[in-house]
């Protein structure tokens, strides 16, 4: 069973290529994932065999603070982060497309936001190279202001993944030792040139999680959009926002007593 479905009950509607899904809290969810979450936390950071390798040369305390190292310590930081997480979770589950590159494992500082997509999806469907663009939000309370800032985002480079950001993907995959990775690495890095995909294969999601729920602009927004793509719009309604991803990154830096 997935994050999500033991996390959250959803309402998925859909009209065309257009689709709206909220999220609440089961009763229960939160503790059903607590670990799970705090070990996904990790996972984007580091790579857990790396993590458990550090555990076994130097202990639990000394591995948590190099975990710890790399995860922001601030409310906004975190805020941002988490946000990013649960968005690549959600599409890995609940779309099918692979977020192939765990990007905050290459922040150039705890606390600095990354430039670019905030997630890129990637896979194939009938042999054709599908990508989703994503921008993730998460405030304590959600407003107009940000979800059109988001939309306007996802409007940038005529609707296509920004080039860098793509290329930053495309030489990730490029570097593994996996062929698979290999070749969708080279798709992407051809993209990046030859801009040859249609609209219809590049869908995009604004992603958001807030202490207030979904906001009436969240649906107002989805109706706007065009219909030469898939768009989604996503609300995770979690009440005790900060508190939750506070007591979170506590959870995901503790690993444990020596």
């Amino acid at each position: 069973m997935g994050l999500y479905e033991k996390w959250c009950e959803s309402i998925k509607e859909n009209d065309g290529r257009k689709y709206y899904w909220t999220y609440v809290e089961k009763d229960g969810g939160r503790d059903d994932i607590r670990e799970d979450l705090a070990e996904t936390i990790r996972s984007h950071y580091d790579r857990l065999e790396r993590i458990a390798d550090d555990v076994g040369r130097l202990g639990y305390k000394v591995a948590a603070k190099i975990l710890s190292e790399a995860m922001p310590n601030t409310p906004k930081g975190r805020s941002g982060d988490l946000g990013e997480i649960l968005a690549t979770e959600l599409v890995e589950e609940e779309i099918g497309l692979r977020v192939p590159v765990r990007r905050l494992r290459y922040k150039d500082g705890r606390n600095m936001a990354m430039r670019g997509d905030d997630f890129i999806g990637a896979g194939y469907q009938d042999n054709k190279l599908w990508l989703l663009k994503g921008e993730a939000k998460s405030n304590q309370k959600l407003g107009k202001t940000t979800v059109t800032a988001a939309r306007k985002v996802l409007d940038r480079d005529n609707g296509r993944c920004t080039p860098d950001s793509l290329l930053f993907v495309a030489n990730r995959l490029l570097e593994s030792n996996d062929a698979g990775n290999n070749a969708l690495g080279r798709d992407l890095r051809d993209e990046v040139g030859l801009k040859s995909m249609p609209a219809d294969c590049i869908d995009h999601m604004l992603f958001t999680v807030s202490g207030n729920g979904p906001h009436a602009s969240l649906k107002e927004n989805l109706e706007a959009a065009g219909v030469n793509r898939d768009h989604y719009v996503v609300n995770i309604h979690v009440e005790d926002h900060q508190d939750f991803i506070a007591a979170m990154y506590l959870e995901a830096e503790d690993l444990g007593d020596d």
